[in-house]
């Protein structure tokens, strides 16, 4: 009866020894939400998603895909913005209806502009009608300024500064994600750089749907001709396209390329007056759907440079 007795004692020590212990260990603290986050177009969107992580749920008002030269907001666009705390923008005139949505909506949260600190391409204005340099002091800002991974290293670091900005207890993720990126920016310089090489520079020259890659160009050394500017919602006139063709055949340009976003007719009139064979397609403004071939800013990268060079070749 006494071992009893004790064993009894035994097992209301252990249990209350256990309580304790549990009531000592202290609970996990709970995972912050996730902080909402619009980007004005699909790339952009990739580059927070990378710099963000767990941290940000992000919401593209531009999909893959789309054009947004040409795009028009939506009033469900407005509420996006304001369930968000922070908003990605490209800058440099590329997404104006993206400010004038802003405002608008009378959007109080943190705006980053993911351009800021970059030296713009300037190029001389061109008439809306005729596709040609208009009279005058005009000139044009080329937005397209992520078509050199050089440039999304700013972009990158203007991305994690904004988000620390609205998430300071996330700055240290932000700066890491950042900072592992940009290697991964510099490895794709360095392959861009590598590729460029095997191409003979008077090979170096392509034809492509609209003035994209211009950054591109200038830094890797290569010559884009296209029918339309810099914008995509202007035509181009007969005269310049019959100009264009005549300096493909003169040339003996052979890499000619639609972009993903773009209306693959005049391309392929182009093509059929030239002899020149269509490539497969960039990504210039926009990524691919999922499970294409640019459906991140790397892979739509590294997947232009390897078309854009298999054209080259031909020249």
């Amino acid at each position: 009866m006494k071992l009893l007795t004790w064993l009894a004692c035994v097992a209301v020590g252990a249990a209350g020894l256990i309580s304790v212990s549990l009531a000592a260990e202290p609970l996990p603290a709970p995972s912050p939400a996730p902080l909402p986050v619009v980007a004005s177009f699909s790339i952009l969107g990739d580059l927070v998603r990378v710099v963000g992580g767990h941290r940000v749920t992000v919401t593209t008002l531009v999909g893959p895909d789309e054009d947004a030269h040409t795009f028009e907001p939506k009033p469900a666009d407005a509420r996006t913005i304001l369930s968000s705390k922070l908003m990605v923008m490209n800058g440099l005139h590329f997404e104006p209806w993206a400010q004038k949505l802003r405002e608008s909506a009378g959007f109080k949260g943190n705006t980053v502009v993911a351009s800021d600190g970059i030296a713009p391409r300037i190029m001389p204005k061109h008439d809306a009608h005729h596709n040609r340099p208009a009279l005058g002091h005009h000139h044009d800002i080329d937005p397209h300024a992520w078509q050199n991974p050089n440039h999304v290293i700013v972009y990158v670091r203007n991305i994690a500064a904004g988000l620390s900005r609205a998430d300071p207890q996330g700055a240290a993720t932000y700066k890491t994600n950042a900072e592992n990126y940009v290697k991964e920016l510099q490895a794709l310089d360095a392959f861009i750089k590598a590729q460029m090489a095997s191409i003979a520079p008077e090979k170096r020259k392509v034809i492509i749907s609209h003035d994209a890659l211009g950054y591109f160009g200038d830094d890797y050394r290569v010559a884009f001709f296209s029918p339309q500017g810099l914008n995509t919602d202007a035509e181009p006139s007969a005269k310049d396209v019959a100009q264009l063709v005549r300096q493909i055949q003169r040339e003996n340009i052979k890499a000619i390329f639609i972009e993903n976003m773009s209306n693959s007719k005049l391309m392929e009139q182009i093509s059929k007056d030239t002899g020149a064979v269509v490539g497969q397609r960039l990504y210039s403004d926009a990524l691919s759907s999922a499970g294409q071939p640019g459906a991140t800013y790397l892979q739509m990268m590294r997947h232009n440079v390897t078309q854009l060079v298999m054209g080259m070749k031909r020249n």
